[in-house]
């Protein structure tokens, strides 16, 4: 890859696990009795057939990593457990409550925040809850994620009992002194030993969460944390690009000098290293920023072109109807999202007054629906068409145009009706998207809303 295109490349865009992108959702069009209709219309027609999933965001932290732009909340208050928890399993029976059948659950991934910060205790309660009003589906799948260093094996148990096979850890890096710049302090140790509690107890997917572009971040720290990776063999990993985005309200990036960051080529340099190592070592790339194993069912999901990207990441299985839980959480019915306040104070207030703690959302349009399309065909099997003329919109002249220098730089293929992304493509998947972004294009931003593409 020239290392020209990457500085040619390297702008602010979207990392595309929604389209329309959340800054440009119309609000003003959205309502909470509109995103009812709407999960219910979607929950119909598709329950009884693919079940639904769950997102269930879990916002606390005993400590801030200043690498980090997701929702949470920073103590070491283990009391505040039980009433979250209450909170969740409130806004879930809210949702059943106007739902014409009990649900069928399809996939359930707990995030967070750091969902090991809770007891076994509760988290047994959790799910339990959540079960009191709906089944599980034939062929569920239940993830969530945790933190290697208080991660037990007691949850890793309870929770594998309770139906969760897939598991992901996060790790970034293992260098002390990018450690220190993020505030993540985490021995390989810890990491080796949550990676044998699970495959010991039978867990069948084992992901691990690598960041290139980090501060003070080295090829040599890419190449010994690729190594250490390597010799505990997990099933899939996220090898993903740093979002250095200061400017967000509430996020801990401020750890660091912009100076300490690796710059393009220097940064590109260490994904293509990293990515180098993990081939020869069995891992297959998957879609942006994801390599796994082929015995892991997302590479056979490739395999199989059934592939899916929504606010959970990339799945091996795909629900039409997606409810978020907790406080920030976003909700997709493919014809609507929506998104939970992001004050925890403002969510139990809104629950205890018998109301889903809703703030914003979009209703998607008929063009939003086909621009959503060819961008989830990019991003999980990059390529699109639009040969079928439920495909087809009347700005498709002017994308190819956009996409005109894209090609003569050999990342793309344009055909008669479609688009094919080069293996040297790859790294610019973002910027290919961009140009199918009628939103982003019709209104570029004023002020920083992207962290950089590549």
């Amino acid at each position: 890859m020239k290392l020209s295109l990457t500085q040619k490349y390297n702008v602010p865009g979207p990392r595309y696990t929604s389209y329309p992108t959340v800054p440009y959702w119309n609000e003003t069009a959205f309502t909470t009795e509109k995103w009812i209709e709407s999960f219910q219309k979607a929950f119909i027609e598709s329950n009884s057939q693919s079940g639904i999933s769950l997102y269930i965001h879990l916002p606390f932290c005993e400590s801030m990593c200043t690498f980090c732009g997701c929702n949470k909340r920073i103590t070491k208050n283990h009391s505040v457990e039980e009433n979250y928890i209450k909170a969740l399993l409130k806004e879930w029976s809210l949702y059943c409550k106007v739902l014409p059948e009990k649900p069928i659950i399809k996939e359930i991934h707990l995030g967070g925040g750091t969902p090991t910060f809770f007891s076994t205790n509760n988290l047994e309660h959790l799910i339990n809850g959540i079960f009191c009003f709906a089944n599980k589906a034939e062929n569920y799948e239940f993830s969530f994620e945790g933190h290697p260093n208080n991660t037990t094996y007691e949850q890793l148990k309870k929770l594998y009992d309770l139906g969760f096979r897939r598991v992901s850890f996060g790790v970034q890096d293992y260098a002390e002194k990018v450690q220190k710049a993020i505030h993540r302090i985490q021995p390989f140790h810890n990491v080796a030993k949550v990676t044998f509690w699970a495959k010991e107890i039978g867990y069948t997917s084992i992901g691990h969460d690598i960041i290139f572009g980090l501060p003070f971040q080295t090829i040599e720290d890419v190449i010994d944390t690729i190594e250490k990776t390597n010799s505990l063999k997990p099933d899939r990993l996220a090898f993903y690009s740093y979002a250095h985005v200061p400017w967000i309200k509430g996020n801990g990036q401020r750890g660091f000098n912009e100076e300490n960051l690796p710059k393009d080529s220097e940064k590109r340099k260490l994904y293509e290293v990293g990515k180098q190592m993990l081939s020869k070592n069995g891992y297959k790339e998957i879609g942006m920023d994801h390599f796994a194993l082929e015995s892991d069912s997302l590479h056979k999901a490739v395999q199989n072109k059934k592939l899916h990207r929504n606010f959970m990441g990339y799945s091996a299985s795909k629900t039409q109807l997606m409810i978020g839980l907790g406080v920030s959480s976003i909700s997709d019915s493919w014809y609507s999202f929506a998104q939970n306040t992001k004050n925890l104070e403002d969510y139990y207030q809104l629950l205890e007054w018998d109301k889903l703690p809703v703030v914003k959302g979009h209703i998607l349009d008929d063009e939003d629906l086909i621009i959503r399309k060819h961008i989830l065909n990019l991003t999980c099997e990059l390529e699109t068409s639009w040969s079928n003329e439920h495909l087809y919109f009347k700005e498709i002249p002017n994308v190819l145009s956009d996409l005109k220098e894209i090609e003569n730089d050999q990342l793309i293929v344009i055909e008669e009706n479609s688009i094919k992304i080069t293996e040297a493509g790859r790294p610019f998947v973002r910027n290919i998207c961009m140009a199918f972004d009628l939103h982003l294009k019709r209104k570029s931003p004023e002020t920083n809303l992207f962290s950089m593409t590549v």
